[in-house]
């Protein structure tokens, strides 16, 4: 622990290796809400190629239903893959890294995510309002989005400051 400028303590009494097993369990339940989110989706995505209306989308319809099943797959991947990671990386005694990377992983899937729930809205609305009004549409929610998912995380991260003991970046604590 380090003294603040007041002189009293912050923060726990921890080493290394229990801040990395506290972090990858608070990890693990961030992932598991997101990870469920997306395989839904994503299993739903699967199922509408073989629905009797694909057949009658357009060619711009369908482009954009690829290309969210591709943003699916790619943030399913990044979802699933901090479990990957830990399992292969069990007892090599590098938890710390572990958590930095699966964390990567974890912000990397949120994007791909925000990708696949855009395209997604975009397509939903497109077949139901036949109607430039549907990209209109999309843009308040992904801004919605955004604000919820990256925007409000980094400005209360800048106000309260890195937490004492808190992972370094690569590079240490001089590169953040």
């Amino acid at each position: 622990m380090t003294p603040d400028g007041d002189g009293a303590r912050r923060g726990r009494a921890e080493s290394e290796e229990e801040r990395a097993d506290r972090q990858w369990a608070d990890l693990l339940q961030e992932v598991r809400v997101t990870q469920t989110g997306v395989q839904i989706l994503f299993g739903f995505l699967l199922a509408v190629v073989f629905q009797p209306r694909f057949a009658d989308l357009s060619d711009a319809d369908q482009g954009i239903y690829l290309a969210t099943v591709f943003l699916g797959a790619a943030a399913t991947g990044a979802l699933i893959g901090p479990a990957a990671l830990h399992r292969m990386l069990t007892g090599r005694k590098v938890k710390p890294q572990t958590v930095q990377w699966a964390s990567r992983l974890t912000v990397i899937g949120l994007v791909l995510l925000l990708g696949t729930m855009t395209s997604a809205l975009l397509l939903i609305l497109r077949v139901v309002l036949h109607n430039t009004l549907a990209g209109w549409l999309v843009v308040p929610v992904v801004v919605w989005f955004v604000l919820c998912w990256f925007i409000l995380p980094l400005w209360a991260r800048t106000r309260v400051g890195r937490p004492p003991g808190a992972l370094d970046p690569p590079g240490g604590p001089a590169s953040s």
